[in-house]
């Protein structure tokens, strides 16, 4: 599992290498724009369920860290999802990568 660490009280998230690395390049492709935007997700029931929104922007830090040494080939239609949905007034949505191959 790799983290997505948010803030400057340094909060983690955790993600499999393979979704992060996808939220990684999509949140670097909007901030290179200088586009700040909400990223959301669904928090599993077996992590206790529930939902996260967190602002982004250039000027709140974070890191990526994953725990695999090789990343995957990424999913462009996965990638595309992420970065479509990004805006909307809700912002992105990380969704699973098998439901943007469906979009």
């Amino acid at each position: 599992m790799g983290k997505l660490v948010y803030g400057y009280g340094a909060q983690e998230y955790e993600f499999d290498d393979r979704t992060l690395s996808h939220v990684k390049i999509a949140i670097v492709t909007k901030l290179r724009r200088h586009e700040s935007f909400l990223l959301n997700w669904q928090v599993p029931g077996e992590h206790g369920g529930g939902r996260v929104s967190l602002w982004i922007s250039r000027e709140i830090p974070m890191a990526f860290i994953f725990s695999g040494s090789r990343p995957p080939k990424l999913n462009e239609r996965w990638m595309e999802a992420l970065l479509q949905s990004s805006q909307r007034t809700g912002g992105m949505v990380i969704v699973p990568e098998v439901e943007a191959e469906t979009r």
